[in-house]
């Protein structure tokens, strides 16, 4: 943490993979923010803006089945494709008002819940996606840690969508003046974000796992995934489920 005109600077890390997340240097009093915005922290802000009550997040297949058999209702995919035991996908859209609202929510997904695993140890773990980023960002400000921005990536490796939101996030909470950064990680993910952000929607079409998501003909949901500012919700993780902050 540098000081700078009497004022102390917290730092931005971005880590692109959960691979990389053991070799990360921020180390004192920071927070994560888990990304996967193709769809899990995306569907997980909407669950929260249509009333869910909270979220418990799994990392196994055989975790979501046997609190399946417990009663609750539970969001499961694998490559991005809904479990025959599961009550959702993985889709913003699956979680109405009239689905949701009160209710408690497992969740397990190809690379998201299992990322939220790598960084059980952090003092605290938001959900960031470009729906909620503005809220995100003030809560971080209100919050004054050190951020490490974790990208799921997809099955470990780097995913242009995450990378573009760990750019968008850096550049927002840059811009208040209360962080600096000194990551190469950090200053490329921005560098991308300025490249797309005039058009998001044309740049994303270079993103692989969006065009899964249309072979399987998922990607009704890509439009939204990529607006700003359509919930005040921050999805934040305790330990041991996710609840809203915001």
């Amino acid at each position: 943490m540098e000081q700078t005109e009497n004022r102390c600077l917290r730092s931005i890390e971005v880590c692109f993979s959960p691979k990389l997340f053991p070799e990360i240097l921020t180390k004192d009093d920071f927070i994560v923010i888990l990304v996967d915005i193709l769809r899990a922290t995306t569907s997980i802000c909407a669950a929260f803006e249509n009333g869910a009550k909270r979220i418990l997040p799994v990392a196994t297949l055989e975790e979501a089945r046997i609190l399946k058999g417990k009663g609750y209702l539970v969001a499961s995919e694998q490559d991005g494709k809904k479990l025959d035991f599961a009550d959702f996908g993985n889709s913003a859209f699956n979680f109405t008002r009239e689905t949701i609202e009160g209710e408690t929510l497992v969740y397990c997904t190809t690379n998201g819940t299992r990322a939220l695993a790598f960084a059980r140890d952090a003092q605290k773990i938001a959900m960031g996606a470009f729906i909620n980023i503005t809220a995100l960002t003030q809560w971080l400000i209100r919050e004054n840690r050190n951020v490490v921005i974790l990208c799921s990536g997809w099955k470990n490796k780097f995913c242009i969508e995450d990378s573009l939101f760990a750019g968008a996030l850096a550049e927002k909470l840059l811009s208040a003046q209360v962080f600096q950064t000194h990551c190469d990680s950090t200053a490329a993910a921005i560098d991308l974000w300025n490249v797309a952000k005039e058009d998001v929607l044309a740049y994303i079409e270079k993103a692989a796992h969006r065009h899964r998501l249309k072979r399987l003909g998922l990607d009704d949901v890509i439009p939204y995934s990529f607006t700003l500012d359509s919930t005040r919700v921050v999805p934040v993780y305790d330990g041991k489920e996710i609840i809203d902050a915001g």
